[in-house]
């Protein structure tokens, strides 16, 4: 089953909250609301009108919460997209409440109200895979995944776009 993803224009509605994940950053999240009304044109009236106000709760997790978290403030607008969910839950009493929330895929400032400054956030060492040399077994088999194939005389490598590699064929 896909989900579906869907887009959301409005306004930071409140204070960004961030928790970190019982040192796991897998589970370090932000939340915030969000505001969107709608306007409209109205021909009785002759000029333009708000709607009814759709305030959601907008989730984001991992190295996106930090980036809401350092880059958004009540009152910006912004752009979210994400999937839309219902989180339901019971209180001490019994009663069953229930709240519409968008757990976020992407956020941004909407460039139509104004301007916004980016500033790429540096990856942990944790995250950044290991340098490989080239002349590495695991070359060989990436030209191999990615349509390349192995010269049968010499037992090189030749990748999809034709260049050789020195290195012969891992055995597999």
């Amino acid at each position: 089953m896909s989900d579906v993803h869907v887009t959301m224009f409005g306004y930071v509605g409140g204070e960004v909250e961030f928790k970190q994940g019982d040192n796991n950053p897998q589970l370090d999240r932000a939340f915030f609301r969000l505001g969107s009304t709608p306007r409209f044109y109205d021909k009785l009236a002759g000029g333009w009108r708000d709607g009814e106000t759709v305030w959601l709760t907008v989730k984001a997790w991992r190295q996106l919460a930090h980036n809401v978290a350092s880059s958004l403030s009540v009152g910006q607008p912004v752009v979210v997209i994400g999937k839309l969910r219902t989180s339901v839950w019971k209180d001490g009493d019994g009663e069953v409440h229930s709240r519409d929330v968008l757990e976020a895929v992407t956020i941004g400032h909407d460039l139509s109200r104004g301007t916004s400054a980016f500033q790429r956030t540096e990856r942990p060492a944790h995250d950044k895979p290991a340098p490989v040399p080239e002349d590495s077994e695991v070359f060989a088999v990436l030209d191999l995944q990615a349509g390349g194939r192995v010269d049968a005389a010499t037992g090189e490598v030749i990748s999809g776009n034709g260049s050789r590699s020195p290195e012969p064929a891992p055995a597999f």
